[in-house]
Parts: structure tokens; sequence; C-alpha cells
């Protein structure tokens, strides 16, 4: 990091529909810095982001690049100055190939409009070599994996000839393994003098890669301060303004019969055999793994939108066939997908019919929907779950992520399940957020909902489950008591590690 400032926002201000996202807000970048941007969600980071990337003019304040002020800033104009975005769901088009991705915008086409394929491919190689990527330039983006897809992106920016990369929860979708190559290139990028704008609700990565921290809180800043200045605890404090006891708000409560039992569940389509699992009423079971075990692809058979080929499903007692999702449904099945944007909220979509989409024939009557009805359950779900919006009938992308997520959460509790999935339920979401949505799994538990929680980050798990079921390669490898499990222990099981063996290395840590 040098004392070169490269990046300012002075003052900035703006407000949406009589709501203010940010008030007089300030950043600065420097030169070879990574410098972490963060507060619960509608604090105002994404609206900055789009006011430094030029999708939005702000009300007032000024954005500075290397002393200069940027004038009429939109995205191409931002885009020609060397300030790339990266944002957590890449924006690469599936059907075009990694060259073709990483051309546009790149290149100038030869006489009579001819583009040299040759020289497109060898330049492609080249900037993917450069953020240490093995990817075949003739694939399609749409087949690559979440960490290629970000890789592309990254390699596309140096293309542009970066100054600025905004990186927003560039790791949520991340293993250990991949989220470790991603800070390898980061590190090589701010030793090249780029400097990055880091945005991550995982708390304990920013000493990892962070210079500095800016906390963002009800759309103005609160502090900026050396990362090696500040732990865990203070970032929580500066970031919701008040002492977080809970992040993990777990009770112990009645457990009644079994709600969920799987028994030898098995979808050769999914990838999945020999599930053996229960859930009893107001149960939390953990589900952990390392990406690829089977997770969500279990959920998705218990859901029917994969077919089971072996075994059985019991709900409350009685054997059941689940052939589609709203077979799920009827059966008293809920299922919160991983993946928000695109299957959990329908962005262009009101509030309101999101959250009652689920439920619809409730209500209607005779194909006539009851409007003013739909209006009632929305404005009582947005009040329980304290979604932050100035209206029902805006769009829900117009919202925060953790904002989504809870649309997300309410349709599927408008159906009153008797069973709750949720896969990653916190993923992306900030600190604050997370805290409610843990405290309301814990109040649909008391109330005899039967949870099973999909997770990859080990101290969620952990801290909001009765049980935890750890699976790999498939199928669930063991299950562990509240009391007996650890991060050691889950771990050591989903890379495939004997049970035995695990208990026997943890006595002789002991």
């Amino acid at each position: 990091m040098t004392d070169a400032v490269l990046l300012q926002a002075i003052n900035i201000t703006k407000s949406y529909a009589g709501v203010q996202a940010l008030k007089s807000a300030l950043f600065e970048l420097r030169a070879g810095e990574v410098h972490a941007l963060i507060g619960e969600n509608g604090a105002g980071k994404s609206t900055l982001i789009k006011i430094i990337t030029g999708a939005v003019e702000p009300d007032s304040g000024e954005i500075k690049l290397s002393s200069s002020t940027i004038t009429h800033n939109s995205p191409r104009v931002a885009k020609q100055l060397g300030i790339a975005a990266i944002y957590q769901q890449p924006a690469l088009f599936p059907e075009l190939t990694v060259a073709e991705n990483i051309a546009l915008g790149l290149e100038q086409t030869g006489m009579l409009g001819r583009v040299d394929w040759r020289e497109r491919r060898r330049h492609s190689a080249e900037l993917l070599a450069q953020v240490g990527a093995r990817i075949d330039v003739e694939r399609a983006a749409g087949e690559l994996t979440m960490p290629e897809q970000q890789l592309v992106e990254i390699a596309r920016s140096l293309g542009a000839k970066a100054k600025v990369l905004i990186m927003d929860e560039p790791t949520a979708s991340l293993s250990e393994e991949d989220t470790q190559n991603l800070f390898r290139v980061i590190r090589n990028l701010r030793s090249a003098g780029v400097g990055i704008i880091y945005i991550s609700h995982r708390l304990e990565e920013l000493p990892v890669i962070a210079d500095r921290v800016t906390v963002l809180r009800d759309g103005r800043t609160i502090d900026t301060r050396l990362m090696s200045e500040v732990n865990r605890q203070a970032l929580i404090q500066l970031m919701v303004g008040r002492e977080l006891s809970a992040v993990f708000p777990k009770k112990e409560v009645a457990l009644g019969d079994v709600a969920l039992e799987l028994r030898q569940l098995g979808s050769s389509e999914a990838g999945i055999k020999d599930i053996n699992l229960s859930v009893r009423a107001g149960e939390i079971v953990g589900l952990a793994g390392l990406v690829g075990a089977g997770r969500t692809e279990l959920a998705r058979t218990i859901f029917g939108l994969t077919q089971a080929d072996q075994g059985e499903i019991v709900l409350r007692g009685k054997h059941v066939r689940i052939e589609s999702p709203s077979q799920a449904i009827k059966h008293g099945l809920a299922y919160l997908p991983e993946d928000r944007r695109r299957h959990g909220v329908i962005l262009d979509m009101q509030i309101g019919a999101n959250v009652t989409l689920a439920s619809l024939d409730r209500l209607s009557r005779y194909g006539v929907m009851d409007f003013k009805r739909e209006k009632e359950i929305a404005a009582d779900y947005i009040r329980r779950l304290g979604v932050k919006t100035p209206a029902i009938y805006v769009p829900v992308s117009t919202l925060s992520g953790g904002n989504q997520q809870k649309i997300a959460l309410s349709r599927w509790l408008v159906t009153r399940p008797s069973v709750l999935i949720l896969d990653e339920p916190t993923q992306g979401i900030d600190v604050g957020a997370k805290s409610e949505i843990h405290a309301l799994m814990t109040e649909l538990a008391s109330e005899g909902v039967a949870i099973l929680m999909i997770s990859s980050e080990l101290p969620e798990i952990l801290g909001m489950s009765d049980r935890v079921a750890v699976m790999h390669g498939g199928t669930i490898a063991a299950i562990l008591d509240r009391k007996d499990a650890s991060q050691q222990k889950i771990l050591a099981l989903a890379l495939g590690h004997d049970l035995n063996e695990v208990e026997a290395q943890a006595k002789a840590v002991r």
C-alpha cells in the first residue's frame, strides 16, 4: 500500500423514494491497497458502489480519481477510467466462450469489422495466466464453476487495465481452497498497484486480506481504521451501533415427534445415495459438508425438484412420494434455495406478490385474486421479519441482500410448513441480519417447525444446530449431537475420515 490516494468519494448523498441511502458518506482508496467496505444490509454499501461505477447519479457530492473529479459519470465512463466491479453473481454471458466474454468491451475490430480469432484466444489465455487460471478459452462460460467465472471476470478487468477493482462478496459461494486461491490473486493485484474495494460479510476474512476497513451505518461513514487496529467484536459494534450479544440465539425447546424421516433415500440424477436422516418437530438439524458433497442435491430431492429413485420419504409418520414442488408444499414442506436472486425471489416483481407467490391457491377464488388479502399478508410478514422497505409495492430488486432473503423466507412461512429446508439461509448477509434470521429460526422451532439447515459456515452449524449431519461423497458420513460436535470433527468427516478415527484423534488432543 502506498500513500497515493487513488479514489475518493466525498460527501456522497443519495435518496430513493423518500429513503435516504447515503448521507454525506466518505470513502478513500489508495493505490496498492485492499480496503474493506462493511456494514449491515441497507447501510449504503451497494448505493456507494453504484455511484462509483456510474450506475447511479448522486444527489450531491463528488467522486475523484487521482485527484481529478469525475464529471458525467456512467458505466462506460467509469470503465474507460479503469474502474471495474465484480459482483457476487458474475456477469458473464453463458452461451459465449471464455475468450468471447473476455473480449467484450476490450477489442477493436479490424478492417471490415473482422475479428482476429487467434489473437483473441492468445490474449485471453495470457490474461487468465496472469491470475493463475487454467481455463480453456474455448469453453462456454455457462459450463464454468463459480470460482472459474470470477477468475474470468478478474482477467477481463486486467485486460481493461483496471486501476480500481471492486469485489462484492467474492467468497460467498467459494470453498476454502478456492478462497485461498482468490486471495493469492488479490495480493498479486495489490502488488501491481491496483486499488481493491473489498465488500464482505465474512468478518473473519478481513484481517487476512484487507489493509484498511471503512464501516457504513444508516448511510453514514462511521469510521475508517487500519485493519490491524480492530477485532471482529469492535467491527460488529461499529456496524450495528450496539453490542451484539447473540449472533446465534439458540434456545432449547421441547422436541416433538419425527416430522421428516429419510430411509435409504437416493437419486442417481442428484448423485446422492443411502441417506438415513430424521428431523423432529422443533429440532434444527444442521447439514454440513464440502462443496459437491451433495447437500443441495439432497434438499432438491426432498422437495421434488429432483426425482428420488431409491428409498423412502416419511412425513409425520406417513410414507409419501414427492414428484414436484407443488406436491411438497401440499405435504407441508418448504424449501429456501441457496441462490436467492435466481430461485428465491423474482427481482422485478413487487414485494407483496413475492411474499404470496407460494400461496396463490389460498388467495384466489374462481381464478380471481384477492389483492386486499395479499396486501394484508405481505404487510404482516414485512413487519414480523423487520424488512426495511418504503412500501410493499416496490420491486424486490430495490431491497438490500438481507431484506431480499427475508422476503424469500416469508414466501415459505406464509404456507405454514411443518418442515422447513434452509439452504445457506444467511449467505452474503451482514451480521445483524444473520442474528435476526437466526432468532426467527429459533422462534419457528419453538412453534414446532422441523428445520433442516444447510450451511457452509461451521460457526453457524455449531451455533444453531441440535444435531449435525455431515455429508461426504453423496451420503451422510455421520450424525453428531450438539454436545459432541466441533469444527475439527465436522471438517474431518467432511473430508472422508472415519468417525472412530476422528473421535480417537479428538481424545488424543484432549
